[in-house]
């Protein structure tokens, strides 16, 4: 399978792409943890079926510290116990705002809590603005096809 656009290839997509990764290697600075963003990152894609970012997303976990065992139960973190409170607060927050449409309005105020809970407001600006980066990107890989899933190498965009 070949991707159906060049995002490169494009003047216009090609400086804006390079501006939008930028902004997803400032999310490494935040006091989120790297491994929970990673995780979001990586429940964001396999709710949207973005082969590529599962990829990269799995493997940046594994890279900093992630156990395999947690990372194949990231799918399923509602019945797995490997998972802490702030963190499963954040995967919550992470599938309400990646299913807006099916939540009907929204993250609801439950959810919110359980996240505020866990991560100050500094914190929490950074996992929405993660939420909706990682929603991004699915999409512009998804809708046209870029076939690179498997190859991506830890620190590769870093």
């Amino acid at each position: 399978m070949s991707a159906r656009l060049n995002y490169f290839g494009s003047q216009t997509a090609g400086k804006a792409i390079k501006h939008f990764m930028a902004v997803g290697r400032a999310f490494k600075e935040s006091s989120v943890p790297v491994t929970t963003q990673e995780l979001v990152a990586l429940r964001v894609s396999q709710i949207n079926g973005c082969a590529v970012c599962i990829d990269m997303h799995t493997k940046e976990a594994a890279a900093a510290g992630e156990s395999a065992v947690r990372l194949h139960l990231v799918a399923a973190w509602r019945e797995a116990t490997v998972f802490t409170e702030a963190e499963r607060a954040a995967l919550e927050l992470a599938e309400e705002g990646t299913r807006i449409a099916d939540a009907a309005g929204g993250v609801g105020d439950e959810v919110w809590r359980a996240a505020a809970k866990h991560y100050d407001e500094e914190q929490l600006t950074a996992l929405v603005i993660l939420i909706s980066f990682m929603n991004s990107v699915n999409r512009l890989n998804v809708i046209t096809r870029q076939p690179s899933a498997g190859d991506y190498e830890a620190g590769a965009l870093h």
